[in-house]
């Protein structure tokens, strides 16, 4: 049902571009015939807006792979370097709550773990929106940032580091099953806010899968049953992204390339002193527009890497 709806939605959206690029048409001729400026005005307003909106059809005809159009859920590690680290992963998860706030789609926090003064240690989120996980596939990956220390009283420059994980959402029937006995059900007492019922009964809910050592915890919501079912949810994409993974690697094994998503090997830098510059070292886009880009505005970003990912694949 999902994917009729994507189907229709598209058809939709191209026939109402055909609609407008005809009477945007009989506007330029009444416009020629009456010899009228206010109507050419309005024929070349029209005519720009027709051209942005092709041109985002353009950049979602790069989200092409099996699951970009699907739902995403991310994640947000900090790394070493303690409260710094935690501060910088709390700033990643705000930036991406501000792009799903401008693209419109949903969001979900599913976890977060605090750190000891500020920040996070890692927190979870589902993002709902059609095409969610092929635009956040580009921010897989470990993020730099290079800025003076706001937790340092000489206000030294610092460097942290984060990684971001990005997991398509499962939909019921995809071939992801998982053996009840293969998964171990640990309920606590939710260390967060959330009321009495949250801190008084034990409302959150740790899975491990056994044969892979995965752990995922949930403890956001006010009831175990739900917090089980999001932390399942979270499990079956966690499961889908190590098979993904392992096409990635063999499809690149295939190419000679060498794939490394580890912590030594950054994807984009954002430094805040003593320049301000982010930088996806990837593609080579860069922006000196710090503020916009940790306010949400990832879009260039985004595109480059999808054209860059096209072109790989050509």
């Amino acid at each position: 049902m999902q994917q009729l709806a994507v189907a229709k939605a598209r058809v939709s959206t191209w026939r109402g571009l055909e609609r407008r690029t005809r009477d945007v048409g009989e506007l330029l001729d009444l416009a020629i015939a009456e010899d009228d400026p206010s109507l050419e005005a309005g024929a070349r307003g029209e005519i720009e807006a027709l051209e942005k909106a092709l041109h985002d059809r353009e950049f979602q005809l790069q989200l092409s792979g099996d699951y970009d159009e699907r739902s995403a859920i991310l994640a947000v590690h900090a790394g070493a370097g303690g409260t710094e680290s935690q501060d910088w992963a709390e700033m990643l998860l705000r930036m991406y709550l501000r792009w799903a706030e401008r693209r419109g789609f949903a969001t979900d926090v599913l976890d977060v773990t605090p750190g000891e003064e500020a920040g996070i240690k890692s927190a979870t989120i589902e993002i709902t929106g059609a095409y969610a996980y092929g635009y956040l596939s580009s921010e897989r990956g470990v993020h730099r940032l290079v800025r003076q220390s706001p937790f340092d009283a000489s206000h030294s420059r610092h460097t942290s580091f984060a990684k971001v994980e990005v997991m398509p959402e499962v939909e019921p029937g995809a071939g992801i099953e998982i053996n009840p006995d293969d998964v171990r059900v640990d309920v606590f007492r939710s260390s967060g806010a959330g009321g009495q019922n949250v801190q008084k009964n034990s409302t959150a809910v740790r899975l491990t899968h056994l044969p892979t050592g995965i752990v995922v915890t949930c403890q956001n919501e006010r009831s175990q049953g739900r917090n089980r079912e999001s932390a399942m949810k979270v499990l079956e994409a966690r499961l889908l992204e190590i098979e993904l993974e392992k096409q990635e690697e063999e499809k690149a094994r295939l190419k000679g390339q060498h794939v490394d998503m580890s912590w030594g090997n950054q994807i984009r830098s954002y430094v805040l002193h003593p320049y301000k510059m982010v930088k996806d070292h990837r593609t080579s886009f860069e922006t000196s527009d710090t503020t916009s880009v940790l306010d949400g505005d990832l879009d260039g970003f985004m595109e480059a890497y999808l054209k860059a990912r096209v072109g790989e694949n050509a």
